[in-house]
């Protein structure tokens, strides 16, 4: 079975996995949504973790630590960032995590994902502009989207014919126009929230 979702907050994805092996859906890997196996339901611990790694020796030992302490690494991989781990056992260790600095502080390494990930689409959209790709005038005068030559002061059939011919390729250009500054925002937007979640979850334990 799979499920898209998207989460900021890791207390809320982990609190919804569980719920899934309640049911009888445990986790069996995470790409753009979540695949799910059916089994038996059951009580699960599922902590997730946020972590890249250069070195595949490095990954390998960090899944190694987690399961010497009964915490069986589930979903992820070396470049995909977000790590899952469920509890094998009562006897395995309570938390993946030390104390609630170390768990908050996975909130700061996903900000900083997010950032990066605006900063990558930021890049293309400058390539896109200093390429001539997109023309923001056409914000302004959205007949810049069409590129035939005269087109405007075609009349009757022959401007209509130019003018469905080339209407796909200008929703195109509008597409590319929005659709990087909209994403480098919506990044930018996740990067903060991400940045707020670790100052709650550091306030309510002080509290």
């Amino acid at each position: 079975m799979f499920k898209f979702k998207l989460f900021l907050n890791y207390s809320k994805e982990e609190k919804w996995l569980n719920e899934m092996a309640k049911k009888g859906f445990q986790l069996e890997k995470v790409t753009v949504g979540y695949h799910f196996h059916t089994s038996e339901p059951e009580d699960s611990h599922i902590r997730v973790d946020i972590r890249f790694f250069r070195i595949h020796a490095d990954y390998v030992n960090y899944c190694m630590m987690f399961e010497d302490s009964g915490w069986k690494h589930i979903a992820g991989s070396q470049n995909t960032g977000v790590q899952y781990f469920k509890r094998l056992s009562d006897a395995s260790d309570d938390d993946i995590f030390s104390d609630t600095e170390s768990s908050a502080q996975r909130y700061i390494r996903s900000s900083r994902l997010w950032v990066y990930f605006a900063l990558f689409v930021l890049f293309f959209m400058v390539v896109l502009i200093s390429t001539g790709g997109v023309d923001f005038r056409a914000v302004i005068d959205p007949r810049l989207f069409y590129l035939t030559p005269g087109l405007w002061e075609r009349t009757g059939a022959a401007f209509w014919r130019a003018f469905w011919f080339e209407t796909p390729f200008a929703l195109f250009r509008a597409f590319l126009l929005y659709f990087y500054p909209v994403t480098i925002l919506a990044y930018l937007i996740a990067a903060l929230k991400t940045r707020l979640l670790y100052r709650q979850e550091i306030e309510e334990t002080a509290s």
